[in-house]
This record gives structure tokens, sequence and C-alpha cells, in this order.
């Protein structure tokens, strides 16, 4: 959840985001692969999944995707927006049972000035991990932020 709006002139290069914790039950599996019609059996069936030679059941890429948008929305808050994701890379399965903690820090500020305004713009390297295994990543993603506050400001 979002709890403040964060501002441009309040980041600094090597801020933290995160890290946040995201369990992998079977059960969020299933609703992965319901809510994104991802229904490969891979992601939902330990059987099918070690006959194909994977250690076990896996978290999709639409859940992991999902997992960086996540941490990435909350620190943001709602008036940031997510502009690209770049190098999302799946090195590992990230295993039913398993909990995949995702964080990063900030590694670029900068204003771009443009017809409609300034924009604050800001590089962050995120990755997933499983323990100290990097399961995902690290990879980069840019977000624009306010300036400043709403009204008043």
């Amino acid at each position: 959840m979002t709890s403040a709006q964060r501002l441009y002139g309040g980041v600094e290069i090597g801020d933290t985001v995160g890290p946040v914790e995201f369990a992998l039950p079977l059960y969020r599996l299933v609703v992965a692969a319901g809510g994104n019609r991802d229904f490969n059996s891979i992601h939902h069936n330990r059987s099918y999944a070690t006959a194909t030679n994977a250690p076990d059941a896996y978290a999709s890429t639409f859940l992991l995707m999902g997992a960086w948008e996540r941490v990435v929305r909350d620190w943001i808050g709602d008036a940031g927006t997510i502009r690209a994701i770049r190098g999302f890379r799946m090195r590992k399965f990230n295993l039913i049972g398993s909990v995949m903690t995702v964080a990063g820090r900030v590694t670029g500020v900068r204003v771009e000035h443009g017809a409609d305004g300034d924009t604050g713009v800001v590089t962050l390297e995120l990755a997933s991990r499983v323990g100290e295994d990097v399961t995902v990543g690290p990879g980069e993603v840019e977000v624009t932020l306010p300036l400043r506050g709403g009204r008043g400001s």
C-alpha cells in the first residue's frame, strides 16, 4: 500500500526500495494463473513441472513482473509513473513454497525539461531473491516523480 507520495526532491542515489517479501504457496500460483490466464501446468502442477525437469512448480513471468510493479508502485506513490522496465531476466526458478524478496536502490536522478514542464526521473535497480540467490534481475526501472507536492507547494 502506498503510504505517502514520494517527491523527486526527496530522493537521492543510494536510497533503498523495499524490501518486500512474497510467499509463493501453491494457492498464490493458482490464483496468479487464473488472474493472468497463464494456465501452463508448470506453474501450479508439481508433478507436471517435475516431469519437465524443473525442480518443482514455479512462479510465472506475470506473477514475478507483478511483484516488481507492486514494490515500485508502493515506493513511487499514486502520482508517480513507471516509464520502463529493462533487464527483467529470470535467472533461477522461484519455486512453490519459497519466499521471494524484491528490493533495490536508486541509481540515478535527473530532471527532464519538456514542453509540458519539468519531470523528475528516477532510475531504480531491482532484483528478486530467494535466500541469497538472485532469481530475477538485476534490472532497471525508470520512474517519474512529481517535483513538488500538490496545491500550495
